[in-house]
């Protein structure tokens, strides 16, 4: 029968038909990405897929080209529930489908606890109530479409190193109130199909094996009936985690969940065929709902596939533009007209190169890329001349070579031949590979990707020739390898990083530290590129295992011309001072933000800072356009008259940026995290590093903008802040008296303003609501809190609007750790209403006369 006839399935009845190996084999993932199939009952196995900012496929190793979206900050920075509902609808949960993938990963609604987590930019805010309303809109709109949403890391996985071991020490008020509450509203307002563990132990307990989380909060406090999955290799037991209520580990190589082991486990005694068969029911459930929502999927090919639309990239491009922040614009310098120049310089080392999210589980192959250079040079047009200089290099390991290199026959990659060894112990390969093929990227990481019948020792070489170029130049090669690599350029050895290497945390913490070696480049030649390639890690400095790597082998390749830095400095401000206006595209990318490792700081790379106050000093005339997940200092701040802050905005990137800097989009995003002036002055600094195994949650509950309040400090850009090119008032604010309904512990306020447009353009605004607690409350609390928002859109000129908001219990309610309730107490709440982040706001008060206790959602 098809897999789809599985919508029918009678869950009581097959449960009760598993034999206890089916069972076990449910409870674990097969392979990276699905989950078991048993055909003898009819169960259909469930493939899911990495997706925070666009749906990959199964494949890192040439994966099917995809639509990557803006960075879950940049979609934060939208404030706009609506629009990531519809994003997840049309965007998020279409592409699942084309990629046979009916269950989303995504979600990620962790805090931003410290802009240098190496995964902040995955998660929406540092505030618990705007992500978790943004995390319910992606989970609605994803559902919508008849695809499960996997919400995440749940809880407190806020930082990337040490992540499988660190221990989240918080207090249960603070836990509560910031870190559960993105999920707590996701679940009250969308309700996902599943949520993923953290990595992380939460007070002394990794969250996999947590029942405290699992089952006292998440199952019977707020009545999730979904399946509880792991993140990948985020097990670390078989009866604790199955006896805690984790239903899936994922994945399925290298697992604890085996026959064997969990057959020991039963006889032991340490857990029971029941509860097994409880975590395979959830298994169960999904399938079957998977069957109602997605039959299609089940139902076909199973084939991955890229398709776009004009319509698909009209929504990723107003989706870009709608997160860009205006952060200054002195003397309204933007937007730029470009029928007043004659001459405009793009200086900047993110100018040209493809930047579309950060690193890690969240990158992706693009379908398409509009480079910020490519974007302004083309709405400029033939009448405006455009100069460029890269300035000041910003990249932390060499640039791929993915356009640079090039095959005999003339296409773009090279070509990957894949060797068997004499036998699986064997260094040795054999003359004839067993596999050859087109591979069109640098960064080839393998994964799970082998040739059928290949022995566990392998070898791979990649032959290709770098690109001519009409003069003689120096060339530098980076070579970074999960495994053991060589460099031949025309058949002379450059790079070894196979004899001897340095331990890294590149591919996942399997890999090496680049090594760099120079060579000639004649002009109009097309020198021979090869690389060999083993699976088999090389011995290091206090690491001699030359450990065999079956999950996670790749290769990387980058290079670039050398370039003397003074030079290549001078040549931009010399451009910038003979051009009508300046444009400086700085910023990070994926390798400086990315998934397992942190930052280590907030300054830009290299020498961009001392870039940018030269272009300043050369043409005041410069616009500055930042490309980063989190924030970023910016010593400059004060010379540059106009700032513009873009994240990652992924396939439309250029196209956002240009809307923005020409005045075809009205910029309307919002921080969705504070920008400090300094590293010292993050609410977590000095506590924010594993020590001895322990995260120590020093700030408590002032996190993010609460903790500048608190102690009177400046940031350089608050949250929630972003100008527009028009100008907004807010008026006749009036708040209700609570309605109250006492047995259950509801009630609601109603805060009515008036919004009116009193500048020349069309644009949109966000009205933000903060509250404060009475000043007789037994409890101390942070000054003001954000408890609603909403962003009135495409006001015209002149165009006044009504806007009405409501306050609910979440609002005035705080956790009560003695009584493990969440109270609202007695007293008058003030309340505060800004626009953007701008301005004194205007304030109001509304009285609660009767305290109130509630539990649950």
């Amino acid at each position: 029968m098809p897999p789809s006839d599985f919508a029918h399935a009678d869950v009581d009845d097959i449960v009760e038909k598993l034999t206890t190996d089916e069972a076990i084999l449910l409870t674990a993932g097969v392979g990276s990405w699905h989950t078991h199939q048993i055909p003898r009952l009819g169960i259909p196995a469930i493939k899911v897929s990495d997706g925070p900012n666009g749906i990959r496929g199964n494949y890192y190793f040439m994966a099917t080209p995809a639509k990557c979206l803006p960075c879950s900050t940049a979609l934060g920075a939208t404030w706009d529930p609506e629009l990531i509902e519809e994003v997840g609808l049309k965007l998020i949960a279409g592409e699942a489908k084309l990629r046979a993938a009916p269950v989303v990963l995504a979600p990620t609604c962790n805090i931003q606890r410290n802009p240098l987590g190496g995964r902040s930019f995955e998660s929406f805010s540092e505030d618990p109530h705007l992500s978790g309303m943004l995390a319910a809109a992606y989970v609605r709109g994803v559902q919508k479409g008849g695809i499960g949403a996997a919400i995440k890391h749940f809880v407190c996985n806020d930082k990337e190193n040490d992540r499988r071991g660190y221990d989240s020490i918080v207090s249960e008020r603070a836990l509560r109130e910031i870190y559960l509450m993105p999920f707590m509203l996701a679940q009250k307002y969308a309700k996902p199909w599943s949520f993923m563990t953290a990595y992380n132990r939460v007070n002394g307990t990794h969250v996999s094996e947590n029942v405290h989380l699992l089952q006292d909060v998440l199952r019977k406090e707020w009545g999730f009936d979904g399946l509880i999955m792991s993140d990948w290799y985020g097990v670390y037991s078989i009866d604790l985690s199955l006896n805690a209520g984790l239903d899936l580990e994922m994945p399925g190589v290298n697992k604890w969940r085996t026959l064997d082991l969990v057959n020991r486990s039963i006889a032991a005694r340490k857990t029971t065929v029941r509860t097994v068969k409880e975590r395979a029911r959830k298994v169960i459930e999904l399938a079957k709902r998977v069957a109602q929502e997605a039959p299609e999927i089940l139902d076909g090919d199973g084939i991955e596939r890229t398709v776009e639309s004009e319509e698909d990239k009209e929504l990723m491009r107003k989706l870009a533009a709608e997160s860009i922040v205006l952060l200054k614009n002195d003397n309204s310098l933007l937007p730029l007209r470009p029928e007043s120049l004659k001459k405009v310089a793009i200086v900047g080392g993110n100018a040209k190169a493809v930047v579309l999210s950060g690193g890690g589980s969240a990158s992706l192959k693009p379908s398409y890329f509009i480079s910020p250079f490519d974007g302004i040079a083309s709405a400029l047009g033939p009448n405006v001349e455009v100069t460029y200089s890269e300035g000041a290099s910003t990249y932390m390991e060499m640039p791929t070579l993915d356009f640079e290199i090039f095959t005999s026959a003339g296409e773009r990659g090279w070509i990957g031949s894949w060797y068997s060894h004499e036998h699986d112990d064997s260094m040795i390969p054999l003359e004839t590979p067993i596999l050859t093929r087109l591979v069109d990227e640098t960064r080839v990481f393998i994964s799970t990707f082998k040739p059928e019948g290949i022995t566990k020792r392998w070898t791979m070489k990649l032959e290709g020739q770098l690109k001519s170029r009409p003069y003689d130049c120096l060339f530098e090669f980076g070579l970074t390898v999960a495994g053991r690599a060589k460099l031949y350029v025309d058949g002379v050895l450059v790079i070894d990083n196979w004899t001897r290497q340095q331990r890294a945390l590149t591919f996942f913490s399997s890999g090496s530290k680049e090594e760099r070696g120079v060579v000639t480049v004649k002009a109009n030649t097309t020198p021979s590129i090869s690389v060999e390639y083993c699976n088999v890690r090389a011995p290091a400095d206090g690491d001699e295992d030359e450990m065999v790597l079956y999950s996670n082998p790749g290769v990387r390749l980058g290079g670039a011309e050398v370039l003397d830095p003074d030079i290549k400095m001078a040549d931009a401000v010399r451009l910038a001072s003979e051009a009508d206006v300046v444009i400086a595209v700085v910023g990070l990318n994926g390798e400086w933000e990315t998934e397992a490792y942190d930052r280590t700081t907030l300054a830009l790379p290299g020498r961009t800072d001392e870039l940018i106050t030269k272009v300043v000093s050369a043409n005041p005339r410069t616009v500055v356009v930042t490309e980063a997940g989190s924030a970023i200092t910016m010593p400059w701040v004060d010379i540059v008259p106009s700032i513009i802050h873009s994240w990652y905005l992924g396939n439309a990137t250029g196209l956002a940026i240009t809307d923005v800097i020409f005045g075809q989009k009205n910029p309307s995003g919002k921080l969705s995290m504070t920008f400090p002036k300094d590293l010292k002055d993050v609410p977590s600094h000095g506590h924010f590093h594993s020590e001895l195994g322990k995260v120590y949650y020093g700030e408590d509950l002032c996190v993010g903008y609460k903790h500048y309040q608190h102690r009177g400090i400046a940031p350089l850009f608050n949250f929630g802040f972003g100008l527009s090119y028009t100008t907004f008032e807010c008026s006749n604010l009036q708040v209700s008296s609570p309605v109250i309904q006492r047995a259950s512990g509801d009630l609601n306020i109603i805060v009515d303003v008036t919004m009116e447009n009193t500048g020349p353009r069309m644009g949109s605004e966000v009205i933000q609501i903060f509250v404060t607690m009475p000043t007789t409350s037994t409890l101390s609390h942070p000054s003001w809190c954000l408890r609603a928002f909403q962003k009135a859109k495409n006001l015209e000129p002149l165009e006044k609007r009504h806007v009405q908001l409501v306050l609910d219990k979440h609002a005035v309610s705080y956790w009560e750790q003695r009584l493990q309730k969440w109270v609202v107490e007695q007293g008058t709440y003030q309340v505060l209403v800004l626009m953007g982040g701008v301005g004194e706001g205007m304030r109001g008060a509304f009285t609660i006369p009767v305290a109130l206790e509630w539990s649950g959602l």
